[in-house]
């Protein structure tokens, strides 16, 4: 089942100072410059660890973003926890299979894991059936059929929207701290010529020092 891909943030980094600043107005792709102005989706980006549920032939296995991420043991017997006795509820929604994407979060999980509660836990983001990515709204009807948790809807708007909203910074909807930043999306499904999945991406921290 497919590795998640890499989400691209908005601008390009300056590599003069080892991309710790963004260049601002200068657009890691073009398609982000000529769709800036339509409405984009924003959700809470959560500092945690990449984790793929896949359902393959009615078994159930755990990955991390690559084939090679290795995964806490803790964090391991979590999801089994979450998803193992919901085996055959994920066979009947899937028939033919599907790949679950979320983040591995909680205590011991990234340096600041432990904002998030004192336990771990997943979320889920993204859910492909063969080549297809599912609608929000389909996303959500299944995270509510199992009982699990999907990354918070934050806001609507351009992308000068997204900069000015993770310039001010915002709160977490786990708990009374900065969010990591916000994933953005258009509202419709796109892609690049190449097929690349259209979603960007801005953190808190890449506006320390810049006003």
């Amino acid at each position: 089942m497919n590795e998640y891909h890499k989400i691209q943030t908005v601008f390009k980094r300056d590599m003069t100072n080892k991309g710790k600043t963004l260049l601002m107005e200068e657009y890691s792709l073009p398609e982000f410059e000529f769709l800036k102005d339509c409405p984009w989706v924003f959700t809470e980006k959560v500092d945690g660890t990449n984790i793929r549920v896949i359902l393959e032939e009615g078994r159930l296995r755990f990955g991390g973003r690559t084939n090679n991420a290795q995964i806490q043991i803790t964090l391991i017997e979590q999801l089994r926890h979450i998803f193992e006795p919901q085996l055959s509820k994920l066979v009947e929604i899937f028939p033919a299979g599907a790949c679950l994407y979320g983040e591995g979060y909680g205590a011991k999980i990234q340096k600041h894991g432990g904002q998030y509660g004192p336990n771990q836990d997943f979320v889920l983001f993204d859910v492909k059936i063969g080549d297809w990515w599912l609608e929000r709204f389909n996303v959500e009807d299944i995270a509510a059929k199992l009982g699990i948790r999907v990354v918070p809807i934050i806001g609507e708007g351009t992308l000068a929207d997204l900069v000015e909203t993770t310039r001010k910074g915002i709160r977490s909807q786990w708990g009374d701290f900065l969010a990591e930043g916000i994933v953005a999306r258009p509202k419709l499904e796109l892609r690049t010529r190449n097929n690349t999945r259209i979603i960007t991406k801005l953190k808190t921290s890449d506006f320390n020092g810049i006003h």
